[in-house]
């Protein structure tokens, strides 16, 4: 009996190799080939090759009619406007995280509308699905359901139905009979996508995909499958937390850096439309350590609380701790403040945390670090109406930030009325309502305190 050959495949790039390699030479990962049996391909002989004729960039016409609103404002801005005709779109998650539930509601609304929207599930059966969907509320027209896992016959149902809209629920559970390998291998993902990237293109379908994480929160399978796609969205959020933010992390018809935050409730996602507000909720007045920071997703200014806990540590070597921030930016900063200030923070513990579980990674919260810093140190609150930002450099000064007056703009319609920025910032705003206050360099912020 004939054996059947194998090749291994490389879990992050997709590269091909005859035999198990420990470091692939593609991406330079290590340990990431899994064996996989060869697809079988339908000989190429005695097949005609039609001529396919190009077309003049100059004949092809948009409109504002290629995009479809979802009815869920938060979750258009992060697609970049709606839905792009004939996009495929990768949306991933932690379990439980609310991935179906989001792609639900859109789909409420879009049968709401008259839009012909298919709802294919691997994991659920019809009833299920209709359990999930009376908690959301009532549909006031049909949404075609299908529980199937083939993806042939999905594929047929989809030429046959001609929706506008599907939703693949999920990508792991999807298998083509061709190929020998079990569903949410290497082989099967990548195939599967591949089919389904040639239907939303050639017959201008719409199509979404939910995609199970791995432990190191990636979309599981191989990182090929986020360049195949348009659009990768992940739904971020912590399991005690009821907030939801939903990120764009490669978008070809719209901006990677807008975010999308929805409230999870009993009756399904809810969106926050003023989520400044939202992240401040709770926070303590008069206390040393906490600063207000405003931070840009995108080109939406948000309001965060930076919280900072310094006290004489117990141990040999000081304990540093970040959430929701870079530690390594974190220690930085105490040693310019060590450096340029002579505080001496080598026998202190210091724990610096961004309030309510949002990740933020940009310079502009240097200052508010620093400040946070300060103020637990001392012991002093800094005036509950001051908010604070800017970047912080190795000797001291505070450098300029992008997108200063938006956020200035932010603060005001939040009702504070002190804003601290940096010198050449404020040199070019004229804001009413709230009072500037611009530095240079960090020994300037001690007056504040």
């Amino acid at each position: 009996m004939a054996k059947s050959k194998t090749v291994f495949f490389c879990k992050e790039c997709g590269h091909e190799s005859i035999k198990w390699l420990g470091q692939c030479p593609a991406c330079k990962q290590w340990d990431t080939f899994v064996e996989e049996p060869v697809i079988k391909t339908a000989s190429k002989t005695n097949i005609r090759v039609k001529e396919s004729t190009p077309t003049k960039i100059s004949e092809v016409t948009t409109s504002e009619d290629t995009r479809i609103l979802t009815g869920l404002h938060e979750l258009d801005r992060v697609l970049g406007g709606g839905i792009v005709v004939g996009s495929l779109v990768l949306v991933g998650g932690d379990p439980g995280i609310g991935k179906s539930t989001l792609l639900l509601q859109m789909s409420k609304n879009l049968a709401d509308i008259n839009r012909k929207l298919l709802y294919i599930s691997g994991e659920e059966s019809l009833k299920q699905i209709k359990m999930r969907a009376e908690r959301i509320g009532e549909f006031e027209n049909d949404m075609l359901l299908l529980s199937e896992t083939n993806l042939d016959t999905i594929e047929a149902t989809i030429k046959s139905i001609q929706p506008e809209v599907v939703i693949i629920d999920s990508i792991q559970t999807m298998f083509k009979e061709e190929i020998s390998s079990a569903p949410g291998s290497v082989s099967q993902v990548r195939e599967t996508t591949a089919t389904l990237m040639q239907i939303a293109k050639g017959l201008g379908i719409s199509i979404f995909i939910v995609g199970h994480v791995t432990k190191e929160g990636v979309v599981a399978g191989p990182r090929v499958l986020e360049h195949m796609v348009d659009t990768v969205l992940y739904f971020e959020g912590e399991n005690q937390a009821s907030y939801r933010i939903l990120r764009a992390v490669k978008n070809r018809f719209g901006s990677t850096n807008e975010i999308g935050v929805f409230e999870m409730r009993s009756s399904g996602l809810v969106e926050v439309s003023n989520p400044s507000e939202y992240m401040l909720q709770g926070k303590p007045e008069g206390e040393s350590g906490s600063v207000v920071t405003c931070c840009m997703e995108g080109t939406r200014p948000i309001l965060v609380e930076v919280q900072a806990l310094v006290c004489q540590t117990n141990f040999n070597m000081p304990r540093r701790t970040a959430a929701g921030t870079d530690y390594n930016r974190v220690n930085l900063l105490m040693a310019v403040l060590e450096k340029r200030l002579g505080i001496q923070l080598a026998g202190c513990d210091a724990y610096v945390n961004v309030a309510g579980g949002i990740k933020i990674m940009e310079p502009a919260l240097d200052l508010s670090i620093i400040m946070s810093i300060l103020s637990s140190y001392k012991n002093k609150a800094l005036d509950s109406r001051t908010i604070v930002f800017g970047e912080v450099g190795l000797t001291g000064e505070i450098r300029a930030i992008n997108m200063a007056e938006q956020r200035v703009i932010e603060a005001t319609k939040m009702g504070y009325t002190e804003c601290i920025l940096p010198q050449v910032n404020k040199d070019n705003i004229i804001a009413k309502g709230i009072k500037l206050i611009g530095v240079r360099n960090i020994r300037e912020l001690l007056s504040y305190i």
